[in-house]
């Protein structure tokens, strides 16, 4: 099968505006919380972004199976095969949503024989739009502006480490964050955490705890178009269609450190 990764990003930016969109309509408004069988929490915003999304996946690539956050919680999971396939996080961080912060995020990634090859990511609040593929990234404005993103180089002090607003475990951050020479610490919601390493502001994003491979594909596929990798703690690239979708404790990380002079 061939297929160009980067060709899709303009279909897939429109349709994460459209569900954005959507998710801003409820956004305004009082709306109801219930929570599912793993006690995360869903709200309207989250079922009708993944009904926009969807639909317009299945007319672009009728191919490729979707595995969607919302449909696997109803218990719709698609059998994989040796084809490309979605994963499709409609609603990143609706914790996040639910307090207002505005820390979320759309979520639309291409998964090929186990690696993120295309990925766009927008958060509504801001209009912030981060898409990857083919070895280039970008960020859009709120106001149209496109601009190519790359890691940066890590420094060997003042290292700029983000970390998860509401799921940071600190006493394992505190010992991870001791072989660095002045770090910093940043915090923020959703897989605008990934977004920040592929775009320079932040250097390392380690996660302690539970993830699933549709929260994270989508940036993942931006920060490796930026020149990022993900990672476990013992050194083993980041694949995905694992058994439930679930990852393991990751770091991801920009470009290696800057060499030093001798």
């Amino acid at each position: 099968m061939t297929y160009s990764p980067a060709a899709l990003l303009p279909a897939l930016e429109d349709l994460a505006r459209q569900a954005g969109a959507a998710i801003m309509e409820i956004y305004a408004e009082e709306f109801a919380v219930r929570h599912k069988a793993d006690s995360s929490p869903v709200t309207e915003a989250d079922l009708r972004a993944e009904a926009i999304i969807l639909p317009g996946l299945a007319a672009l690539t009728p191919d490729f199976a979707i595995v969607a956050e919302e449909q696997v919680a109803a218990g719709r999971v698609p059998v994989l095969s040796d084809r490309p396939f979605w994963l499709v996080d409609p609603l990143d961080g609706t914790k996040e949503f639910v307090r207002r912060n505005g820390e979320f995020t759309v979520n639309i990634g291409l998964i090929d024989n186990g690696n993120p090859v295309a990925g766009v990511v927008l958060a509504p609040v801001p209009g912030l739009l981060w898409s990857g593929a083919g070895g280039r990234a970008f960020r859009v404005d709120a106001d149209g502006q496109r601009q190519s993103i790359a890691c940066r180089p890590r420094p060997t002090t003042g290292v700029r480490i983000v970390t998860s607003r509401s799921h940071n475990q600190p006493d394992l951050l505190t010992r991870w964050m001791a072989r660095f020479e002045q770090p910093e610490l940043d915090f923020a919601g959703s897989s605008l955490k990934l977004c920040r390493v592929a775009e320079g502001s932040a250097d390392l994003y380690p996660r302690f705890g539970p993830t699933c491979e549709w929260d994270i594909a989508a940036a993942h596929a931006v920060l490796r178009a930026a020149g990022g990798t993900i990672e476990t703690f013992d050194g083993v690239p980041l694949a995905y269609a694992k058994p439930g979708f679930l990852n393991p404790d990751f770091v991801a990380r920009g470009s290696e450190p800057i060499p030093q002079h001798v």
